[in-house]
């Protein structure tokens, strides 16, 4: 059965460049980012591992692991690895999962019938600390990840799992956020003693970064 949101990330044990992991002790109470690759020495995806290194302090920032994953062997990966470093300036700091006999991928479901079976298409799963699957995107083989944009996410999540709200088209930190629709405005009112503004009965703003009373 497909992987859905909300659904506990399937567990699995596989050795990767930083030794064998067990993925949920690995993860443990932490965010995850889990993003597979083709196979190793691919142009888009030398790309987004190198960008995704420099931008391991913002994952860092907010309690996120980043692991890879790519069908070909820790060798292959530790090769791979140097050009990384070579050409985008930053070598790779996170682990790589290596999966040549496509147990994950597979658990995962990112192998699709109708790519070629012998490698993973560009998949990223994100994690919560209960190991719940909160995002999954699958972009084409010839499309580069948006990794700010995976950031962006996440800020999401975390924000509204924390303020019990709603981020509307474009979010960024520090934007007003929107009142859940399941919440009266009685107990809006209780939930932001700060107010919020209603647009629209169903369209109601809360400035969260203002101090609560």
């Amino acid at each position: 059965m497909a992987l859905q949101l909300g659904q506990v990330a399937p567990d699995f044990e596989a050795d990767t460049t930083e030794g064998r992991i067990r993925f949920h002790e690995w993860l443990g109470n932490s965010w995850g980012v889990i993003f597979s690759h083709p196979k190793d020495f691919t142009p888009v995806c030398t790309t987004e591992l190198g960008y995704t290194a420099k931008l391991k302090p913002e994952f860092d920032r907010r309690g996120v692991k980043v692991i890879g994953l790519s069908v070909d062997t820790l060798d292959r990966h530790e090769g791979w690895n140097a050009d990384i470093a070579e050409t985008q300036g930053t070598a790779v700091n996170f682990p790589m999962i290596s999966d040549p006999d496509k147990a994950v991928s597979n658990l995962y479901g990112m192998i699709h019938p109708e790519a070629d079976a012998a490698v993973t298409v560009r998949t990223v799963f994100v994690i919560d600390p209960n190991k719940k699957i909160r995002l999954m995107l699958v972009y084409p083989p010839s499309t580069g990840r948006n990794f700010d944009e995976v950031l962006r996410v996440i800020d999401s999540l975390q924000t509204t799992d924390r303020h019990k709200v709603a981020t509307p088209v474009n979010w960024q930190p520090g934007d007003k956020a929107i009142v859940l629709a399941s919440l009266s405005d009685e107990d809006a009112r209780k939930q932001f003693p700060q107010g919020f503004t209603a647009e629209k009965p169903y369209l109601r703003w809360v400035d969260i970064n203002q101090n609560k009373a």
